[in-house]
């Protein structure tokens, strides 16, 4: 992205769209019951707060009643359902993982490669799902600290051993029928990207006609395997993204709040919640509502509008698709594809 001398000014900044991600499947009910949803209703109730609060975005996860992440599909077909009607303009996006909680003491691992395309036949679907791009390390405990676990489950040994050694299966074939599916279905993919590499992987699919739409994207700071919250980390990944995209900023526990606030700034989006963080200051728990609030606080001492269910709609682009990789290299911001026999640098016309 280019960053002109005006470019911090909030009138020369889109409006902030604030991604919330309320259903933490790495936690267990008792780790926060005041905002860990367990029944249908609390889950529905959870995305309405939410929205309430200023978010336009809902990262979706499902907690059975026994309180495991959910596996079934059909738990996510009547969550969905449900939301339509009680947040009719919220951006519905369904955690391409379905759930990567383990089961007992169990491996963490996400479902298998077929389980995870059946989310492109969710009914009703989804605005967004998810999608991981590259199979990748992903240990969550790697950058937790002792204040981050003590007292929770993430504090047991056979939880810890689980998430170290989760990773994320994404391979060039999976990914490729992966956006083929949800397209075919008018599901918008969400690129969740741990690195450059992994945006470079992108820009690949969309040079060779695999992907032909709209670009959103999530860097997610959380370390293992992923790129951690360093600035100089996130400001390459700033810097490599094409203007005609949108980014938000991801990480984890206590770096939730200044990776946070280093995006509204710049111009960014963000995501929050308990997925990402129970915490607020040092050992105090914050709800996901609370972190919304927070953040919209911020952005007003900014100067910087809080987006509309409306206003994201038209921003993220949804039910866009174009007709060529030429047209979505255009649209997108990218360089053109070099023409047969062009020598030099490519250029924009």
């Amino acid at each position: 992205m280019y960053f002109h001398d005006d470019s911090l000014f909030p009138e020369n900044q889109e409006k902030l769209i604030i991604t919330a991600a309320p259903y933490g499947p790495e936690w267990e009910p008792a780790d926060f019951p005041e905002d860990l949803p367990l029944t249908m209703d609390q889950h529905v109730q959870q995305a309405v707060d939410c929205w309430n609060a200023g978010a336009t975005v809902l990262h979706i996860h499902v907690r059975e009643l026994d309180g495991k992440g959910s596996k079934r599909l059909s738990q996510f077909n009547e969550l969905l359902a449900r939301l339509r009607v009680a947040v009719p303009e919220m951006i519905l996006q369904v955690g391409g993982s379905i759930s990567f909680a383990p089961e007992g003491e169990g491996e963490a691992k996400w479902l298998e490669d077929e389980a995870r395309h059946l989310l492109a036949n969710l009914d009703p679907a989804p605005d967004q799902v998810t999608i991981a791009i590259n199979t990748n390390q992903m240990n969550i405990m790697e950058l937790m600290t002792d204040d981050d676990t003590r007292g929770t489950s993430l504090a047991r040994p056979e939880l810890v051993k689980a998430y170290q050694e989760m990773v994320v299966p994404a391979g060039p074939e999976w990914v490729a029928e992966h956006l083929r599916r949800l397209t075919a279905n008018g599901i918008q993919p969400h690129f969740q990207l741990a690195n450059t590499a992994q945006l470079e992987t992108v820009e690949r699919l969309i040079r060779r006609g695999v992907y032909k739409g709209p670009l959103n994207v999530t860097w997610v700071g959380i370390g293992g395997g992923f790129d951690g919250p360093n600035p100089a980390n996130m400001m390459e990944f700033i810097r490599r993204v094409p203007d005609g995209a949108n980014l938000t900023l991801e990480t984890l526990m206590r770096s939730v709040l200044p990776v946070s606030t280093m995006a509204i700034a710049l111009g960014l989006h963000t995501r929050v919640g308990n997925e990402d963080t129970i915490w607020g200051r040092r050992r105090e728990k914050m709800t996901s509502v609370q972190q919304i609030e927070q953040l919209v606080r911020i952005a007003n001492e900014l100067d910087r509008p809080v987006a509309t269910g409306k206003d994201a709609r038209e921003m993220y682009k949804l039910g866009e698709t174009y007709g060529s990789a030429d047209e979505t290299l255009a649209k997108l911001g990218y360089a053109p594809n070099r023409k047969p026999g062009q020598v030099g640098f490519t250029f924009h016309s």
